[in-house]
């Protein structure tokens, strides 16, 4: 009988090993009926059970082994299943689900009074009152782009239907309101109340009617009574004039703690700039909503440290025993010709994944009755799910939820099982207050129950932040979380939603609690944070990171921190082990500028100037260091260390012409010349929003995902507010 078994046990183990062989790489592109690629498309394997996620370029791979079936799916398109067979390679188009959208018909050319319809790959939606134009085609069509570049009162929004062109006031489409052509700006002032239906047209359909000025498609718009039919250009004009324009919808109820921008100082009378480093980019990622939904950008919502470190720069690997390398540049300030910006860069080690320690996280996740929204716990759900992908067996997952009370819905479950965490994730479901002060001690309680010595320890909180019962101030929940902190156990912080987002209370969380914090507004950005930089956002290589720079005054008059305004710290804090700073990931890079009004130059942002001052002189030092810029120190802690180590660096005094500079220092400066144009920045000359684009031009290299180019796109839609 035992030889049996070992036998059985034999034949089941080569069975698996046979079956372990036979898996092979699939690959592919999933792209849409225009052959434009879908980023954030699920694919999961039905067999076997696992899944992957298409990147930003409609790119996937997944294991799989013939004779399984995949399945792809994407919110708004036909779920389609493909039987492996011979190829490694299989593309796929996923086809608009038209039949589930609600008052959304396709049409050619004509009309057709059937409400759900599918006639070809074009658009028709009933008007609904309370929207304007724009708003009533946005996310309603499959395949229609819009960028209301409002930030006030709403001007033309551009618009592009994909498949014909990018989102761009050169390649709008043309606007037909009852059979006449009308200008963009003129469609935007249409009282939508007048509004009776709206159809897009594409391709043919749209150049057999109106010719080769429909290239780029057609919106036409029918008013109830025809009210704009056979009018002449200057009559149209004129009644459209006589319409308010809309003020768009503001997030009142959103929270943004109050900061004053930096000022310049004098090294003679503040010799030394202490700061604690800043790897968050939430603040980057939210503005990017207010732009794309063509709202005014909330001056305190702009932290221009966390706009500069969204972006990835070109920063050599360390060489020697620490963490990061230190990477130092002087060039000119493209914003005031007299000046010049020091640009310190910080390059994080690259830990291969398998080397990485064993996890040990704990999912705190909001399920108030506020995250019902679908840009809150649903795409919550999705996103911890692309999280979920990138676990290992050695790693272990639970998950708290808070509503009215906190509870534990999935104890510490192995990586590997990720069918039973996912399970766990498509159950939560949203109602009731938010008690966030019972759901951080729940957390973190577990996660100290389980803790890895020497692993990687962390709560991920993903929430609007509406703490709303218990611990609600600011100050009570700083003062919970820095009592966490003691534990050992990090913390990320994960924003998500609008019109009630509370970015104070996760700003607070994050920095008090040794931990980081991203604002997901979308899928991409989800499988940007948490699967592409996976690494880097959830394992920590050095803690407790410190800056601080002693500035020579022979060669510099003033100088200023751009940004970092929450994370300055006093001298004397730079020594004290005691005093919190920022964490650092796995190949992460951090970004800080300073602009320097050099020794000798005439400023108009001195009140007054330094060598008028009688108390403050220093006598002469024999050695003027006439060769440095400044001396930059740095101090950190190992991910499970209690004592810094200090590194010190000498900054030379050269700088380069701004043509000459690096693509980095370039890149960097233009995001935070547009952050600083966005705060309305008393301290800049220019504000020209066409040298922005220029300048970010100049830099724009090493953008494979394309967020570089993104973000030029942002500026130029935001010229017009010059």
């Amino acid at each position: 009988m035992k030889s049996l078994k070992l036998i059985s046990s034999a034949i089941a183990m080569l069975i698996c090993f046979v079956s372990m062989a036979q898996e092979r790489t699939i690959t592919g592109i999933v792209s849409d009926e225009t052959s434009q690629p879908i980023p954030g498309a699920n694919i999961t394997n039905q067999n076997s059970k696992k899944t992957a996620q298409t990147d930003w370029n409609g790119k996937y791979s997944i294991q799989a082994q013939k004779g399984d079936l995949l399945i792809f799916e994407y919110i708004g398109y036909k779920t389609q299943r493909q039987k492996i067979q011979n190829s490694n390679t299989i593309n796929i188009k996923l086809i608009a689900a038209t039949q589930t959208l609600q008052e959304v018909v396709v049409v050619g050319y004509g009309t057709s009074t059937a409400e759900y319809e599918s006639v070809s790959s074009d658009y028709t939606e009933k008007r609904k009152a309370n929207k304007s134009v724009a708003q009533s085609l946005q996310g309603r069509a499959a395949g229609l782009q819009i960028s209301s570049n409002n930030q006030y009162y709403t001007p033309a929004p551009s618009v592009a239907i994909r498949g014909t062109a990018p989102v761009s006031p050169k390649n709008e489409p043309m606007y037909i309101v009852d059979g006449t052509a009308i200008k963009a700006d003129q469609m935007a002032k249409i009282n939508p109340n007048d509004i009776d239906n709206v159809s897009v047209l594409k391709d043919t359909a749209a150049t057999s009617v109106y010719g080769s000025k429909a290239a780029n498609g057609v919106v036409v718009i029918s008013t109830k009574n025809e009210l704009y039919k056979n009018l002449s250009e200057k009559e149209l004009d004129k009644k459209l004039n006589q319409i308010t324009p809309i003020r768009p919808v503001e997030p009142t109820q959103e929270d943004y703690d109050t900061f004053v921008e930096n000022a310049f100082e004098s090294p003679k009378t503040a010799p030394l700039s202490t700061f604690s480093i800043d790897v968050d980019n939430a603040s980057y990622t939210n503005i990017r909503r207010f732009l794309n939904n063509g709202q005014e950008v909330p001056k305190d919502a702009v932290r221009v440290e966390e706009m500069v470190n969204f972006f990835k720069y070109n920063y050599p690997q360390p060489k020697n025993e620490h963490p990061f390398s230190i990477n130092t540049e002087v060039s000119d300030s493209p914003w005031n010709s007299k000046n010049k910006i020091l640009k310190i860069g910080l390059q994080g080690k690259n830990i291969p994944t398998d080397d990485l320690p064993a996890s040990n996280l704990v999912f705190l996740i909001d399920v108030s009755g506020s995250m019902s929204d679908m840009n809150k716990l649903p795409l919550l759900k999705q996103s911890m799910k692309i999280l979920v992908n990138e676990l290992r067996s050695k790693d272990k997952v639970a998950i708290v939820v808070y509503a009215g009370a906190a509870g534990l819905v999935l104890a510490p479950t192995s990586g590997d099982e990720k069918k039973t965490i996912i399970e766990a994730l498509d159950k939560l479901e949203a109602g009731g207050s938010t008690a966030g002060g019972a759901g951080i001690e729940l957390a973190y309680k577990i996660a100290a129950e389980n803790f890895i010595k020497s692993g990687n320890n962390r709560v991920i909180l993903a929430t609007d932040g509406d703490f709303n019962v218990g611990s609600a101030s600011n100050s009570d929940m700083e003062k919970l979380i820095e009592e966490k902190r003691k534990t050992g156990v990090f913390l990320t912080c994960l924003g998500y939603g609008m019109g009630n987002y509370k970015d104070s209370k996760m700003e607070i969380l994050a920095d008090k609690g040794n931990g980081n914090y991203a604002y997901i507004d979308n899928i991409q950005e989800a499988n940007r944070f948490l699967g592409k930089e996976f690494k880097g956002s959830m394992f920590a290589i050095a803690k407790d990171v410190k800056i601080q720079i002693e500035f020579n005054p022979k060669q510099i008059q003033a100088y200023r921190l751009i940004g970092y305004e929450n994370r300055k710290l006093r001298p004397e804090d730079f020594k004290n082990d005691a005093i919190d700073a920022g964490e650092l990931g796995s190949n992460h890079t951090v970004t800080a500028l300073y602009e320097i009004i050099p020794a000798g130059v005439k400023s108009d942002y001195l009140d007054v100037q330094p060598d008028d001052l009688k108390y403050t002189k220093t006598e002469t030092n024999p050695n003027n260091y006439s060769s440095e810029l400044a001396t930059i120190k740095f101090r950190y802690k190992k991910p499970d260390g209690d004592k810094s180590i200090e590194m010190v660096q000498v900054i030379d005094n050269k700088s380069v012409p701004l043509e000459k500079s690096s693509d980095d220092m370039k890149f960097s400066s233009a995001v935070a010349w547009f952050g600083l144009k966005l705060r309305d920045s008393k301290l800049i000359a220019d504000k020209s929003s066409e040298e922005i684009v220029k300048l970010a031009k100049q830099g724009n290299s090493n953008d494979s995902e394309g967020y570089k180019a993104e973000f030029i796109r942002l500026v130029e839609g935001a010229k017009q507010y010059n």
